[in-house]
């Protein structure tokens, strides 16, 4: 699933690509947008919030006008910008669920999912639930951290792909995150010894990939060495050579890579 470093380099390509300019046609192709028509519409933004791609847009009418077109990528939808007139390929036409057409490019978006058009003014019905943006220039890791620790006998592992607590970590970084502070991923987030550390350290990973697309948490960009955990199950740790572990389940019922001799079991801490 893409991560929040992913959607926030896919918002600069689009940024890249058509921001500034005013379209002159879009093609939607899901249901409930058939009809909606953006020509003549200002790509004044290309934003992200954790996982969410917003694209704002603003007509000159009389009041001016602001709209914003949000999608999710989930597991695999994908934006891909062309040159005009040029081929559409990497995705197969059947997945295309709209094309932004616009002087200098054409956006195209594959497989999106929760595809919307809501006044920008609105924004909070679809984003207002999530938590502290990790890739945002409004970062609040002490909100963070309070909205973890709203639930302390939840799973760590859960509580950190839980979009409400913090937006933007997914699989992949809640293993090396995990796996770096040494904590088992079934510990109680309240017996988690430094939540405020964890936050600041998910903080740090996310944006140091910004504007590439390789994701490293190792700092090797070398094919087989960019991960300490993640899609490991069988290999030796990195640090200790134990066998990292592999299980499916938790409340998102995904995949969580663990070393048990980097991140042994912990009991949880005495009660009052």
């Amino acid at each position: 699933m893409p991560e929040g470093d992913t959607v926030w380099n896919t918002a600069r390509v689009l940024a890249t690509a058509i921001e500034g300019q005013v379209l002159t046609r879009s093609d939607f192709r899901v249901p409930k947008l058939a009809t909606a028509d953006l020509s003549g519409w200002l790509v004044a933004e290309s934003a992200s919030y954790g996982k969410h791609l917003l694209l704002r847009l603003t007509s000159d009418g009389e009041p001016v006008r602001a709209m914003t077109l949000h999608s999710h990528l989930r597991m695999d939808g994908a934006w891909r910008t062309y040159r005009p007139g040029e081929r559409w390929t990497g995705r197969p036409a059947h997945l295309v669920r709209v094309a932004l057409h616009a002087p200098k490019a054409v956006a195209v978006g594959f497989h999106l999912h929760e595809l919307a058009i809501v006044p920008t003014a609105e924004e909070h019905r679809l984003i207002g639930h999530l938590g502290p943006d990790l890739m945002g220039d409004g970062w609040d890791p002490a909100e963070a951290v309070s909205r973890l620790a709203a639930t302390p006998d939840r799973p760590i592992a859960d509580a950190l792909l839980d979009q409400r607590n913090l937006a933007g970590i997914g699989n992949l970084y809640k293993a090396e995150v995990l796996f770096l502070r040494g904590v088992n991923p079934w510990t109680a987030t309240g017996a988690v010894p430094d939540l405020a550390a964890m936050v600041e350290l998910a903080h740090r990973l996310l944006n140091s990939n910004r504007g590439r697309w390789t994701q490293t948490t190792t700092g090797s960009l070398r094919r087989g060495e960019t991960n300490w955990v993640f899609e490991r199950a069988g290999r030796p740790c990195r640090r200790c050579g134990t066998k990292v572990e592999r299980w499916t389940g938790g409340d998102y019922e995904r995949i969580t890579y663990w070393c048990p001799h980097c991140q042994p079991v912990v009991a949880p801490p005495p009660g009052p």
